[in-house]
């Protein structure tokens, strides 16, 4: 059975992981589904899929702290968002950061 869940604000990204490890955690998807894929862009890269490590959370071995980061999403609802500049570049693992974009539903 599924359940309805309401969503406040946008989407929010927990960062996780140590230094070239990046395993991120998204939540609050609500009515759109869970993401399906997952692309990552730092200031200074280019933009790198992640992969599912487990349950809601995409890692990727990309070195990324220092930098701004982007994420781009597929949802499982085949809806394509792309969340720029989402975490700012003094970030550090264990901070949570929302955006104020959401999925369409």
């Amino acid at each position: 059975m599924q359940v309805t869940c309401q969503r406040q604000g946008g989407l929010r990204f927990t960062m996780n992981g140590f230094n070239y490890f990046e395993l991120v955690l998204v939540t609050n998807m609500a009515g759109s589904g869970s993401v399906k894929s997952m692309l990552v862009k730092g200031t200074n890269t280019a933009w790198i899929p992640m992969s599912q490590n487990w349950g809601a959370n995409w890692q990727c071995l990309a070195g990324l702290t220092g930098q701004a980061l982007s994420f781009a999403i597929t949802s499982s609802g085949g809806q394509y968002k792309v969340f720029q500049d989402v975490v700012p570049a003094w970030w550090l693992f264990g901070q949570t950061f929302t955006t104020w974009q959401q999925f369409d539903y």
